[in-house]
């Protein structure tokens, strides 16, 4: 019990920690807000949130510590705020070498019916289109680190109203990773990225980047030079 109550301590400095950093500029409540919402998923191992109001364990009574959760939830949208701070703590950590990593995932959600903007994503788990959110993410990596660095995370949907694409949401992470690196680091994206309007953007915004093309693709060079992709 003894071992349980120290390694409970020591997450839970750490999630304070890191808490911390990623929400330095905003106010008191949101910043409790964000601590326990951390905490809560990782001691609940859950995201329903009559589940992390309960792994929190204050002394009041549950529902009181639910709707607390529940208004912040529905107020404004943090992304932008914590996506900033994370960038801006991580981006030293970012050499000209180190390699970022930009990813299209997805979460699925099967069972919710009155969940706001819902869309349709791939569930590769299933191999099917199912209902759930598109999420862009960014990790940063080192030869000589074995830690990943998280730098960038937004969940999206496309019935949102001010969803445009994802060539937008792809550029606006480059933009707001690259702007706090001062461009350093090699941007490696997967397939699907091979878009002349985003091949283009990377170009203007002259960011290193590799990208894995389809073999249905003609590469042309500077010297307006085109080579067959082989796959």
């Amino acid at each position: 019990m003894k071992d349980d109550t120290t390694t409970s301590k020591k997450v839970q400095h750490q999630i304070k920690r890191f808490s911390a950093r990623i929400t330095k500029d905003l106010s008191k409540p949101k910043k409790r807000f964000i601590s326990q919402m951390l905490f809560g998923i990782q001691a609940s191992r859950d995201i329903k949130l009559s589940n992390i109001s309960r792994s929190l364990n204050e002394e009041i009574k549950l529902i009181k510590t639910e709707n607390r959760l529940s208004r912040h939830i529905t107020a404004k949208d943090l992304t932008k705020d914590i996506n900033d701070s994370l960038i801006e703590a991580a981006a030293s950590r970012v050499l000209e070498d180190t390699v970022l990593a930009l990813d299209l995932s997805d979460i699925n959600k099967p069972f919710a019916k009155k969940m706001d903007y819902l869309s349709w994503v791939w569930d590769g788990s299933e191999g099917k289109p199912g209902q759930g959110y598109w999420i862009t993410e960014v990790t940063a990596a080192n030869v000589r680190d074995e830690t990943p660095i998280p730098l960038y995370s937004e969940l999206y949907s496309h019935q949102a109203d001010e969803f445009k694409s994802e060539n937008e949401q792809i550029i606006k992470a480059v933009k707001a990773v690259s702007e706090a690196t001062n461009k350093r680091g090699i941007w490696a994206l997967d397939r699907g990225a091979d878009r002349k309007i985003l091949v283009e953007e990377f170009d203007n915004l002259k960011v290193k980047f590799v990208i894995r093309i389809k073999g249905n693709r003609n590469l042309t060079n500077r010297d307006n030079q085109q080579q067959k992709v082989v796959d």
